[in-house]
């Protein structure tokens, strides 16, 4: 969090809020293409390396049948990007000048799928301290990075960095795990396993589909208020949503390493919603003395992490802060489709959903401009958060017999 929050500072200062737009564009795209080169398969590798870490056979079947999956998703993602760079930029930047990007992005990616791969092991094995270490040195890294890059060449090494960080990250991450049992050449050479891959495509897409269809949807409301506003509203949103984004990994980097793995092991009502309720009254009243400190303070945090020039994203603190608590409230549930692979709920949930806010953003944007953006993320998450309550009613309120 504190290495986003200096990153988000140093972007803010050299780049402006035109530049930080581009960057969550960018942003946006690669949550979408780096979920394509790991063919959504991480949270499923989490799930099955926790349920079989303990029979060695099984355990070697799913992680070098996910590696492969892995390096072919990865290779054709990056061909992609290398064949069709021009097309990208006028898509995502209105613009040809930053093609290169996309060229260099499809060279390195298959850097940041086996990165992913490797965590994602390490997780469902719950080597969590471990996990907590490689995932503050990739940050304090990628931090490293990133600055330097930004420094030096502006809006280019920012775009650069941004898409190239993860080869530092595997590096980071190959060291530290260089004595561990499993990280050995044995446990990826496995023969691919059609069943094992099958087991693995239903997480394929429910990820796939929730990887797309919220970056799709910022990439269609960002996009339309850069093109009907103007650039620097879009960078008060995207400052907005970064910052939100960074107060919430505290909670969200949770729900994978332990809420997932963990109601992936509980079997029944009762223990699940023992679970979901220790969950609730741990995370929930943390969030609301966290969030009424960040909007009593909410100029205070734009004068430390942005700059003069993002004064007016004042007004739009309370409804972010509003729609990020029933975010996570809707979360606690939703995470339950992911650890029972109810594929077919998360997916249609997702769409509807992704719909809806992008059909509310574009109406309220006409009534309240750049305000109306995070009042439809409030509605839809309110509207989400329902939706999970009474798909999982028999969990929350019917006790077993």
């Amino acid at each position: 969090m504190l290495a986003g929050f200096v990153s988000i500072k140093v972007i803010a200062v050299i780049l402006g809020p035109d530049g930080l737009a581009l960057i969550g564009q960018l942003n946006n795209f690669s949550t979408i293409i780096m979920a394509v080169a790991s063919v959504g398969i991480n949270n499923g590798i989490t799930k099955y390396v926790a349920e079989y870490k303990a029979n060695p056979s099984a355990f070697k079947n799913f992680v070098s049948t996910a590696y492969r999956i892995t390096i072919v998703g990865s290779v054709v993602s990056g061909l992609f990007m290398i064949c069709f760079p021009g097309w990208l930029g006028r898509v995502l930047f209105k613009t040809t000048v930053y093609d290169y990007v996309f060229v260099i992005f499809g060279i390195t990616i298959i850097f940041y799928a086996v990165n992913n791969l490797l965590l994602s092991v390490v997780n469902g094995l719950k080597q969590f301290k471990r996990f907590v270490w490689i995932s503050i040195a990739n940050s304090v890294g990628g931090l490293i990075y990133t600055i330097l890059f930004v420094w030096s060449l502006g809006l280019r090494g920012a775009l650069i960095s941004f898409v190239t960080y993860q080869s530092v990250s595997l590096l980071i991450t190959a060291f530290m795990l260089r004595r561990s049992e499993w990280f050995r050449w044995n446990n990826f050479r496995e023969r691919f396993s059609a069943p094992v891959a099958r087991k693995y495509m239903q997480y394929t897409l429910m990820t796939l589909v929730s990887i797309s269809v919220v970056p799709v949807s910022q990439l269609i409301l960002r996009g339309y208020v850069m093109t009907h506003i103007s650039e620097l509203q879009a960078g008060w949103w995207e400052a907005m949503n970064r910052l939100s984004n960074m107060y919430l990994i505290v909670i969200t980097s949770s729900f994978g390493i332990y809420y997932l793995p963990r109601l992936s092991e509980l079997q029944t009502r009762t223990e699940l919603r023992r679970e979901i309720l220790k969950a609730y009254g741990v995370i929930i009243p943390a969030l609301v003395a966290g969030f009424i400190l960040i909007y009593l303070c909410r100029m205070t945090v734009i004068r430390i992490l942005f700059t003069p020039e993002f004064y007016p994203m004042e007004q739009l603190f309370a409804w972010q802060l509003s729609g990020d608590l029933f975010k996570i409230g809707s979360w606690l549930l939703a995470f339950l489709m992911l650890a029972k692979s109810r594929t077919l709920a998360f997916i249609s949930t997702e769409i509807i959903f992704s719909g809806i806010y992008v059909g509310l953003g574009l109406f309220l944007i006409h009534l309240n401009g750049i305000v109306g953006l995070v009042q439809s993320y409030l509605v839809n998450y309110i509207l989400y958060m329902g939706c999970m309550v009474v798909l999982f009613r028999k969990i929350l309120f019917v006790r077993e017999r």
